[in-house]
């Protein structure tokens, strides 16, 4: 009897994609035309809870590219020496196929992609739309090359550019469909104003509280765009809106009893409304033996950390703790919605959260 290992292929993937109906027919075909492996280099990581451990081997690497989770592309901005932390991936397939499907695109529509990468989203745009209607920016030189040089390896020639996606695109024009494969901390209007009215944004949102989700917002003819959260999404941020994990705290710590178990945080929906109802406060949590413990840090140097079953702590000005706190029980009481009841407008004038209905505006807390 053989004890080899299978390795998962390529149409293992997309079959799995399509079983889980992240997939239409005309977006299987695509998936099937092009291959992830084309667009992934031979030195990669696989990213673990703490770490990027390399992936060494053949099969290790088939196996990697061909399952559904992110390869590690980039360690440190391509920087020697560093702590390796990863910075530029080929993202998990079912968030690709997600994000495609939500960015809703048809025949004869033009599409502006933040954030080049490998090449494999721009490849699939354009097995799918065609070359000259596809147009991908990337910041980082080296992987705009690489990116390039894989996509005209594997016959497909986009518009591409080597620049900040942030900023508008020079004689571009507008656009009928944006696709970010970055994490933004905002949705830069600069970017409403590159599509069209009646067009469509597909972005993921990195939350300081806790967690990333991704938005679809419709460009309406005023110039504002508005649009569901439609799920979880963890994406590397863009470049310049990195964010520490948490801000520094000051003061000496002081505890008082348990209360919420932090577990009850860590929902989507939760952190869309306490990120709107809480905005600059930032949480990392991590498992522990029966629960998870959580840190909360403020840019006023406010911060509490707390753990299941056991006291918290609180430092700084204020009571951040119980703020967090207050903010469940509202949430709570307004039955605990989950992540596709809230939605987000962008203006001119910023952005803002709001729940069931764009005119229920999730405001601060503190004015």
């Amino acid at each position: 009897m053989s004890t080899a290992q299978h390795v998962p292929t390529y149409p293992d993937l997309v079959r799995g994609l399509a079983d889980r109906g992240l997939l239409d027919v005309r977006w299987r075909r695509v998936f099937e035309a092009v291959p992830r492996s084309r667009f992934v280099p031979t030195e990669v990581w696989r990213q673990l809870a703490d770490r990027c451990v390399p992936v060494v081997g053949t099969d290790a690497w088939l196996t990697l590219v061909n399952s559904d989770e992110p390869v590690v592309t980039q360690l440190d901005d391509g920087a020697p020496g560093g702590p390796g932390v990863a910075t530029s991936s080929n993202s998990m397939p079912s968030m690709v196929a997600r994000m495609l499907g939500l960015l809703d695109v048809e025949d004869g529509q033009r599409v502006l992609e933040v954030g080049t990468g490998t090449g494999y989203v721009a490849a699939l745009l354009c097995e799918r739309l065609g070359d000259a209607l596809v147009h991908s920016v990337e910041l980082d030189p080296v992987v705009a090359r690489q990116a390039a040089d894989a996509l005209a390896r594997a016959g497909y020639r986009p518009r591409l550019r080597v620049g900040d996606g942030e900023q508008p695109w020079p004689g571009l024009g507008p656009v009928d469909r944006l696709i970010a494969t970055c994490a933004l901390r905002y949705v830069p209007y600069a970017l409403l104003r590159q599509v069209r009215a009646g067009g469509v944004i597909v972005a993921p949102l990195a939350r300081e509280f806790w967690s990333g989700a991704l938005v679809q917002l419709h460009v309406q003819g005023d110039g504002t765009a508005v649009g569901p959260f439609c799920g979880g999404a963890t994406y590397m941020p863009m470049r310049s809106h990195r964010t520490p994990d948490l801000h520094e705290v000051r003061g000496k710590g002081r505890a008082r009893a348990a209360g919420l178990d932090p577990a009850r945080l860590l929902d989507l929906g939760f952190a869309l409304y306490a990120g709107a109802r809480l905005p600059g406060v930032r949480l990392i949590h991590q498992d522990i033996p029966g629960g998870v413990q959580v840190w909360a840090t403020r840019e006023d140097g406010a911060g509490a950390t707390a753990a299941t079953g056991e006291e918290v702590w609180q430092y700084g000005p204020g009571l951040l703790w119980e703020e967090i706190e207050q903010a469940w029980w509202e949430y709570a009481s307004a039955g605990r919605p989950d992540a596709e009841q809230f939605g987000l407008t962008v203006t001119a004038r910023g952005q803002h959260v709001w729940l069931r209905n764009p005119s229920t505006v999730i405001r601060p807390a503190r004015a």
